[in-house]
């Protein structure tokens, strides 16, 4: 008998991740670690750039819908899974879309996600009179991460991973039960999770909707320039009029 050895293939680094992950952690040490935990009395880098719905419905910062994918909780597991999974899925996507496109899909994701989150808080708000939610900041790239899940699902879905490193499946299948379960822990958690988990589940959906209609967008295109290229070949048959001698010009 032959033993199989499972192999595991460590992405190569890609530029524009490379860039991301330096941005990250240099934001994660030198941001949180040390300035605001020693330098502040209060976490003032999170409430001013974290995204806090509450500020940007009062004070229109919207520059929160940016910054707060940058900066990360205190917790090392925090950062650390993120930027785990924007090496291990953004390299392989950056190598097959290129740097452009994956930071436009990448940010679309997190904006997406941020978006999202701020106007159903808002509306919970308006349902409820629970004004709680409003007032918490969410950090962390975790939105932009799992539209990079989604998007390695659908494109990736037939190649096989281990869940937990021990049960083999399709891409497709693990991207839907991680889906799954953050549907579901919002579902029973509501919003009084320290886990933004409704970022998670915005930045899935964002990146699909964004899938979805920029490959119908460019299917489209294509369409029209194959048709307009086509109409430019014309096979003209005259059966009137017999071939003629060729006439030639000095």
């Amino acid at each position: 008998m032959s033993n199989k050895q499972i192999q595991f293939q460590v992405p190569t680094l890609s530029p524009m991740v490379k860039k991301l992950l330096i941005a990250n952690l240099a934001i994660w040490v030198i941001g949180v670690l040390v300035v605001q935990q020693f330098f502040m009395d209060k976490d003032h880098l999170f409430l001013w750039f974290g995204l806090q719905p509450i500020t940007v419905y009062s004070k229109f910062w919207l520059w929160q819908f940016v910054t707060y994918m940058f900066f990360h909780s205190n917790s090392i597991f925090h950062v650390l899974f993120n930027m785990l999974m924007l090496w291990w899925l953004g390299s392989e996507l950056e190598q097959r879309w290129g740097s452009r496109f994956f930071l436009i899909y990448y940010m679309i994701c997190g904006v997406g996600a941020g978006i999202l989150y701020t106007l159903v808080m808002g509306a919970y708000y308006l349902i409820t009179k629970d004004g709680m939610p409003l007032f918490s900041p969410v950090v962390g790239a975790s939105g932009a991460i799992y539209g990079l899940f989604l998007a390695y699902g659908m494109i990736f879905g037939e190649r096989i991973i281990y869940f937990f490193m021990v049960i083999p499946m399709k891409a497709k299948y693990f991207v839907m039960i991680l889906g799954a379960i953050e549907l579901l822990t919002l579902l029973s958690t509501g919003f009084s999770s320290e886990v933004a988990n409704l970022a998670h589940v915005g930045g899935a959906l964002v990146g699909f909707v964004f899938l979805y209609y920029w490959i119908n967008f460019k299917g489209q295109r294509l369409r029209k320039k194959t048709t307009r290229h086509g109409r430019k070949l014309k096979l003209v048959v005259d059966n009137d009029n017999p071939p003629q001698e060729p006439k030639y010009w000095n």
